[in-house]
């Protein structure tokens, strides 16, 4: 794996990972094998920018852009977010 703090590696959804709307819930959903995530509107943001071909700068340059916050502080929790979700098997960089 790729150090998740460098801003031009691509983070994708692992295999057998789906993102997608589950009408069930009433909301966004990260399913995995035997693994089901809720994230919550933050999370939903990053996760809709995570495509594999993205760079994690990209994801965080559009993310700033779009709700005019400062690029560090979006880089950090992107960062966190991405890194955290690595963890759990869901992203890979």
């Amino acid at each position: 794996m790729s150090d998740a703090a460098d801003e031009s590696v691509a983070p994708a959804l692992r295999r057998g990972v789906k993102f997608r709307f589950d009408t069930v819930r009433d909301a966004w959903v990260l399913l995995g094998p035997e693994r089901l995530f809720v994230p919550d509107e933050t999370a939903v943001e990053v996760l809709r920018l995570v495509d594999g071909a993205r760079t994690l700068g990209a994801i965080i340059d559009d993310l700033a852009a779009r709700f005019g916050a400062p690029r560090d502080t979006i880089a950090a929790d992107v960062t966190a977010l991405l890194h955290d979700l690595a963890g759990k098997g869901a992203v890979t960089f």
